[in-house]
């Protein structure tokens, strides 16, 4: 195992030493992604079943999927983090988990995996299409965010080093083509977002889907 290996292999343990930190942190920041979030829910029906992976605690993306109407079903591979977001969503469904070994055995209308995905390593985040997969429908709309190039690099939380990596755009496409997903939209180091990059794809078809809102 290589040292950025080990690091990414350390990543459930860190975010569950430092649940509370990092929620608190988070919770103090402006919601930058609404934009995001309101073009996502835009694509659903009302009421749709979203699948929030790496939920953490909840705030802001689960609270606000829900405060719109959206059944969100959230998973984490934190212990800690779940029991915020159980405190803060009672209607909702928290699972304890891993994303890359999740079998739900049922599909969602919408998947998010946001400023989650990113801490897998470039293998693990290949895996991952068939898991979005396995929980997808025709009509489905996927919100990811990724790296803005392929590469490697370790940030830090409350000094501790932080493992992220990214494939390339040409990858992601060819990734979520396989997937059976078209890319909707694709915003490299977004500047209204926090620099962050975001995916946001959807399945052809389903029932009464309604149409990208540009």
């Amino acid at each position: 195992m290589t040292a950025r290996q080990e690091l990414a292999s350390r990543i459930i343990a860190l975010y569950e030493r430092h649940a509370l930190h990092w929620d608190s942190a988070r919770r103090s920041q402006p919601l930058i992604e609404s934009a995001w979030l309101d073009r996502f829910r835009s694509l659903l029906p009302p009421g749709a079943a979203v699948l929030d992976l790496g939920c953490g605690g909840g705030e802001p993306i689960a609270t606000y999927l829900a405060s719109h109407g959206l059944s969100v079903t959230g998973v984490d591979s934190s212990a800690q983090m779940l029991s915020l977001f159980r405190r803060r969503l009672p209607a909702a469904r928290a699972i304890l988990g891993d994303m890359r070994t999740l079998q739900l055995g049922e599909t969602f209308q919408g998947l998010i995996a946001w400023d989650s995905f990113f801490h897998l390593t470039p293998d693990d985040q290949r895996q991952m299409f068939a898991v979005f997969a396995a929980h997808s429908a025709p009509g489905t709309v996927l919100l990811f965010t990724s790296g803005p190039e392929q590469g490697e690099a370790i940030g830090e939380l409350v000094g501790e080093p932080l493992y992220h990596a990214s494939l390339s755009a040409t990858e992601y496409q060819a990734l979520l083509s396989r997937s059976g997903y078209g890319v909707l939209a694709h915003v490299a180091r977004d500047p209204a977002c926090g620099g962050r990059t975001v995916w946001l794809s959807r399945i052809p078809g389903g029932p009464s889907s309604p149409s990208d809102g540009g």
